[in-house]
Protein backbone atom coordinates (compact mmCIF):
# COMPACT_ATOMS: atom_id res chain seq x y z
CA UNK A 1 0.00 0.00 0.00
CA UNK A 2 1.25 3.40 -0.78
CA UNK A 3 2.86 5.16 1.81
CA UNK A 4 0.54 7.59 4.44
CA UNK A 5 1.03 11.59 4.46
CA UNK A 6 0.20 12.89 7.57
CA UNK A 7 -0.61 15.77 7.96
CA UNK A 8 -1.23 18.15 11.48
CA UNK A 9 -3.85 21.07 11.36
CA UNK A 10 -1.94 22.72 14.64
CA UNK A 11 -4.54 25.73 15.59
CA UNK A 12 -7.13 26.70 13.27
CA UNK A 13 -8.81 29.96 13.27
CA UNK A 14 -11.60 29.57 15.46
CA UNK A 15 -11.66 28.02 18.79
CA UNK A 16 -9.08 28.99 21.19
CA UNK A 17 -7.07 28.11 24.57
CA UNK A 18 -10.98 28.57 26.48
CA UNK A 19 -11.33 24.75 24.40
CA UNK A 20 -8.19 23.19 24.78
CA UNK A 21 -5.31 24.78 26.84
CA UNK A 22 -2.94 22.77 24.99
CA UNK A 23 -4.01 24.18 21.67
CA UNK A 24 -0.76 26.75 20.45
CA UNK A 25 -1.77 30.51 19.48
CA UNK A 26 1.19 32.33 19.16
CA UNK A 27 4.61 31.69 16.84
CA UNK A 28 6.67 30.26 19.58
CA UNK A 29 4.33 27.71 20.99
CA UNK A 30 2.90 26.82 17.06
CA UNK A 31 6.73 26.32 15.94
CA UNK A 32 7.12 24.20 18.98
CA UNK A 33 4.04 21.78 18.84
CA UNK A 34 5.16 21.55 14.61
CA UNK A 35 8.94 19.99 15.55
CA UNK A 36 7.04 17.73 17.55
CA UNK A 37 4.79 16.51 15.34
CA UNK A 38 7.24 16.35 12.62
CA UNK A 39 9.06 13.95 15.14
CA UNK A 40 6.24 11.72 15.88
CA UNK A 41 5.83 11.29 11.97
CA UNK A 42 4.04 14.07 9.99
CA UNK A 43 4.90 14.62 7.00
CA UNK A 44 2.79 18.19 6.56
CA UNK A 45 2.01 21.39 8.76
CA UNK A 46 -1.06 22.87 7.92
CA UNK A 47 -0.88 26.31 9.53
CA UNK A 48 -3.12 29.14 10.82
CA UNK A 49 -1.84 32.17 12.61
CA UNK A 50 -3.02 34.32 15.33
CA UNK A 51 -2.40 37.57 16.59
CA UNK A 52 -1.34 38.80 19.90
CA UNK A 53 -4.73 38.23 21.26
CA UNK A 54 -5.14 34.83 19.72
CA UNK A 55 -7.33 35.81 17.03
CA UNK A 56 -7.29 34.53 13.25
CA UNK A 57 -4.76 36.69 10.98
CA UNK A 58 -3.78 36.66 7.98
CA UNK A 59 -0.71 39.10 8.35
CA UNK A 60 1.77 37.38 6.67
CA UNK A 61 4.58 38.71 9.07
CA UNK A 62 3.02 36.70 11.56
CA UNK A 63 3.01 33.51 9.08
CA UNK A 64 6.73 34.46 8.06
CA UNK A 65 7.90 34.28 11.33
CA UNK A 66 6.17 30.67 12.33
CA UNK A 67 7.42 29.54 8.53
CA UNK A 68 10.87 30.58 9.12
CA UNK A 69 10.90 29.09 12.93
CA UNK A 70 10.07 25.67 10.99
CA UNK A 71 11.86 25.62 8.50
CA UNK A 72 14.77 25.95 10.93
CA UNK A 73 14.20 22.81 12.90
CA UNK A 74 12.54 20.59 10.49
CA UNK A 75 12.23 19.28 6.65
CA UNK A 76 8.52 19.79 6.98
CA UNK A 77 6.17 20.71 3.61
CA UNK A 78 4.16 23.35 5.33
CA UNK A 79 0.50 24.39 4.17
CA UNK A 80 -0.39 27.14 4.88
CA UNK A 81 -4.28 28.55 5.31
CA UNK A 82 -6.18 30.57 3.13
CA UNK A 83 -9.68 30.54 4.62
CA UNK A 84 -9.02 30.87 8.16
CA UNK A 85 -9.62 34.42 8.93
CA UNK A 86 -12.86 34.57 6.75
CA UNK A 87 -13.80 37.96 7.96
CA UNK A 88 -11.11 40.46 6.25
CA UNK A 89 -10.77 41.04 2.84
CA UNK A 90 -9.91 38.39 0.09
CA UNK A 91 -6.80 40.17 -0.80
CA UNK A 92 -5.45 39.95 3.11
CA UNK A 93 -6.73 36.18 2.66
CA UNK A 94 -4.11 35.30 0.55
CA UNK A 95 -1.44 37.59 0.89
CA UNK A 96 0.81 35.10 2.77
CA UNK A 97 0.86 33.74 -0.88
CA UNK A 98 2.88 36.13 -2.86
CA UNK A 99 4.77 37.10 0.10
CA UNK A 100 6.04 33.96 1.15
CA UNK A 101 5.39 31.45 -1.90
CA UNK A 102 4.73 28.14 0.48
CA UNK A 103 5.08 25.20 -1.22
CA UNK A 104 1.27 24.71 -0.56
CA UNK A 105 -1.69 26.35 0.45
CA UNK A 106 -5.34 25.43 1.41
CA UNK A 107 -8.07 26.78 -1.38
CA UNK A 108 -11.69 26.53 0.07
CA UNK A 109 -13.38 25.64 -3.43
CA UNK A 110 -16.78 27.64 -2.78
CA UNK A 111 -18.96 28.74 -0.41
CA UNK A 112 -19.52 27.18 2.54
CA UNK A 113 -22.44 27.33 5.29
CA UNK A 114 -21.88 26.28 9.07
CA UNK A 115 -24.69 26.22 11.44
CA UNK A 116 -25.66 24.65 14.98
CA UNK A 117 -28.99 25.19 16.56
CA UNK A 118 -29.86 24.64 19.86
CA UNK A 119 -33.52 23.25 19.56
CA UNK A 120 -34.12 23.65 23.75
CA UNK A 121 -33.48 27.29 24.10
CA UNK A 122 -34.25 27.55 19.94
CA UNK A 123 -31.72 29.60 18.94
CA UNK A 124 -28.44 29.25 17.09
CA UNK A 125 -25.31 28.74 18.56
CA UNK A 126 -23.34 29.33 15.72
CA UNK A 127 -24.34 30.36 12.17
CA UNK A 128 -21.23 31.34 9.35
CA UNK A 129 -21.15 31.39 6.05
CA UNK A 130 -17.71 32.24 4.02
CA UNK A 131 -19.25 33.58 0.55
CA UNK A 132 -17.23 33.17 -2.14
CA UNK A 133 -17.98 34.06 -6.49
CA UNK A 134 -16.07 32.20 -9.24
CA UNK A 135 -14.19 35.51 -9.94
CA UNK A 136 -12.60 35.04 -6.10
CA UNK A 137 -11.94 31.44 -6.85
CA UNK A 138 -9.80 31.83 -10.24
CA UNK A 139 -8.80 35.04 -8.23
CA UNK A 140 -7.14 32.38 -5.84
CA UNK A 141 -6.13 29.89 -7.07
CA UNK A 142 -4.41 32.12 -10.06
CA UNK A 143 -2.64 33.90 -7.35
CA UNK A 144 -1.31 30.16 -5.88
CA UNK A 145 -0.34 29.63 -10.23
CA UNK A 146 1.88 32.53 -10.11
CA UNK A 147 3.67 31.77 -6.74
CA UNK A 148 4.44 28.48 -7.62
CA UNK A 149 2.67 26.98 -4.65
CA UNK A 150 0.16 23.81 -4.78
CA UNK A 151 -3.12 24.56 -3.87
CA UNK A 152 -4.78 21.76 -0.93
CA UNK A 153 -8.20 21.66 -2.24
CA UNK A 154 -10.65 22.09 0.65
CA UNK A 155 -13.96 20.00 -0.55
CA UNK A 156 -17.04 20.60 2.11
CA UNK A 157 -19.81 19.15 -0.54
CA UNK A 158 -19.53 16.73 -3.55
CA UNK A 159 -20.30 19.90 -6.17
CA UNK A 160 -17.45 21.50 -4.72
CA UNK A 161 -15.33 19.01 -6.57
CA UNK A 162 -17.06 20.44 -10.39
CA UNK A 163 -15.48 23.62 -9.12
CA UNK A 164 -11.84 22.18 -8.89
CA UNK A 165 -12.71 20.84 -12.25
CA UNK A 166 -13.68 24.08 -14.03
CA UNK A 167 -10.61 25.63 -12.97
CA UNK A 168 -8.48 23.33 -14.10
CA UNK A 169 -10.51 23.56 -17.62
CA UNK A 170 -9.58 27.51 -17.77
CA UNK A 171 -5.30 27.16 -16.53
CA UNK A 172 -6.17 28.23 -12.69
CA UNK A 173 -5.19 24.53 -11.35
CA UNK A 174 -2.76 22.62 -12.91
CA UNK A 175 -2.78 18.88 -12.17
CA UNK A 176 -1.97 16.50 -10.86
CA UNK A 177 -4.90 17.63 -8.27
CA UNK A 178 -4.63 17.05 -4.46
CA UNK A 179 -7.69 17.19 -2.31
CA UNK A 180 -8.78 17.62 1.72
CA UNK A 181 -12.48 15.74 1.89
CA UNK A 182 -13.73 17.72 4.98
CA UNK A 183 -16.51 15.37 6.63
CA UNK A 184 -18.47 16.08 9.47
CA UNK A 185 -18.71 19.74 10.83
CA UNK A 186 -22.66 20.50 11.13
CA UNK A 187 -24.33 22.28 8.05
CA UNK A 188 -23.40 22.25 4.47
CA UNK A 189 -20.55 19.71 4.95
CA UNK A 190 -19.84 16.37 3.77
CA UNK A 191 -21.62 13.33 5.94
CA UNK A 192 -18.87 11.61 7.99
CA UNK A 193 -20.08 8.38 6.88
CA UNK A 194 -17.93 5.86 5.34
CA UNK A 195 -20.31 5.29 1.99
CA UNK A 196 -19.88 8.97 1.66
CA UNK A 197 -16.10 8.98 1.82
CA UNK A 198 -15.88 5.94 -0.83
CA UNK A 199 -18.33 7.75 -3.03
CA UNK A 200 -15.84 11.33 -2.76
CA UNK A 201 -12.92 9.66 -3.78
CA UNK A 202 -14.17 7.70 -6.19
CA UNK A 203 -15.45 11.10 -7.34
CA UNK A 204 -12.28 12.84 -7.82
CA UNK A 205 -10.43 13.17 -11.32
CA UNK A 206 -8.14 10.39 -12.17
CA UNK A 207 -4.42 11.00 -10.91
CA UNK A 208 -5.15 13.24 -7.77
CA UNK A 209 -4.21 12.73 -4.15
CA UNK A 210 -6.68 12.95 -1.50
CA UNK A 211 -7.13 13.20 2.40
CA UNK A 212 -9.48 12.92 4.86
CA UNK A 213 -10.54 15.53 7.46
CA UNK A 214 -12.62 14.36 10.23
CA UNK A 215 -13.84 16.95 12.77
CA UNK A 216 -14.27 16.64 16.66
CA UNK A 217 -15.75 12.96 17.36
CA UNK A 218 -15.27 12.20 13.58
CA UNK A 219 -11.45 12.50 13.26
CA UNK A 220 -10.19 8.98 13.70
CA UNK A 221 -12.79 7.03 12.40
CA UNK A 222 -12.63 9.04 9.14
CA UNK A 223 -8.78 8.78 9.10
CA UNK A 224 -9.39 4.59 9.63
CA UNK A 225 -11.37 4.25 6.70
CA UNK A 226 -8.99 7.09 4.76
CA UNK A 227 -6.22 4.23 5.74
CA UNK A 228 -8.14 1.49 4.16
CA UNK A 229 -8.98 3.24 1.42
CA UNK A 230 -5.53 4.20 0.29
CA UNK A 231 -5.82 7.94 1.50
CA UNK A 232 -4.33 10.17 3.32
CA UNK A 233 -5.11 11.79 6.33
CA UNK A 234 -5.29 15.09 8.48
CA UNK A 235 -5.19 15.20 12.16
CA UNK A 236 -4.79 17.94 14.68
CA UNK A 237 -6.01 20.34 17.00
CA UNK A 238 -7.79 22.44 14.71
CA UNK A 239 -10.24 19.94 13.81
CA UNK A 240 -10.24 17.73 16.86
CA UNK A 241 -9.31 18.45 20.80
CA UNK A 242 -9.45 15.12 22.08
CA UNK A 243 -7.31 11.78 21.87
CA UNK A 244 -10.37 9.90 23.22
CA UNK A 245 -14.06 10.58 24.22
CA UNK A 246 -13.45 12.99 27.21
CA UNK A 247 -9.96 13.14 27.01
CA UNK A 248 -8.40 16.31 25.93
CA UNK A 249 -5.35 15.90 23.59
CA UNK A 250 -2.12 17.16 25.43
CA UNK A 251 -0.83 18.64 22.25
CA UNK A 252 -0.70 17.98 18.43
CA UNK A 253 1.95 15.45 18.33
CA UNK A 254 -0.26 12.94 20.60
CA UNK A 255 -3.04 13.48 17.85
CA UNK A 256 0.03 12.57 15.32
CA UNK A 257 1.03 9.51 17.44
CA UNK A 258 -2.28 7.89 17.70
CA UNK A 259 -2.91 8.28 13.89
CA UNK A 260 0.64 6.26 13.19
CA UNK A 261 -0.62 3.66 15.30
CA UNK A 262 -3.23 2.85 13.22
CA UNK A 263 -1.20 2.84 10.39
CA UNK A 264 1.22 0.57 12.15
CA UNK A 265 -2.23 -1.82 12.33
CA UNK A 266 -1.98 -2.55 9.21
CA UNK A 267 1.17 -2.02 7.99
CA UNK A 268 0.80 0.92 5.80
CA UNK A 269 3.96 2.75 5.89
CA UNK A 270 4.70 6.38 6.92
CA UNK A 271 6.31 8.81 4.07
CA UNK A 272 8.69 11.14 5.11
CA UNK A 273 8.46 15.03 4.35
CA UNK A 274 10.74 14.47 1.09
CA UNK A 275 8.72 11.31 -0.12
CA UNK A 276 5.38 13.61 0.72
CA UNK A 277 6.80 16.42 -2.14
CA UNK A 278 7.49 13.44 -4.37
CA UNK A 279 3.74 12.03 -4.16
CA UNK A 280 2.20 15.69 -4.22
CA UNK A 281 4.61 16.56 -7.33
CA UNK A 282 6.02 18.78 -5.92
CA UNK A 283 9.70 17.69 -6.01
CA UNK A 284 11.95 14.66 -7.33
CA UNK A 285 12.97 12.60 -5.19
CA UNK A 286 15.28 9.44 -5.75
CA UNK A 287 14.18 5.41 -6.39
CA UNK A 288 16.19 4.98 -2.61
CA UNK A 289 14.37 6.97 -0.90
CA UNK A 290 11.50 4.68 -1.34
Amino acid sequence: MEKLIITAALTGGQHGKEANPNLPEQPDEIIEQAVRCWAAGAAVVHIHARDKQGRATADPNVFKEIVEGIKTQTDLLICLSTGGAAKISLEERVGMVPALKPEMASLNIGSTMTGRYDFKASRWLSDFTLAQSYADLEFIAQTMLEAGTKPEIEIYDPGMINNALLLKEIGAIREPMHFSLVMGIPGQINVPTPKHLLYLSEALPPGSTWQVIGIGVHQFPMITMGLLLGGHVRVGLEDNLYIARGVLAESNAQLVEKAVRLAHEIERPIATPDQARKMLGLAYIGADDF
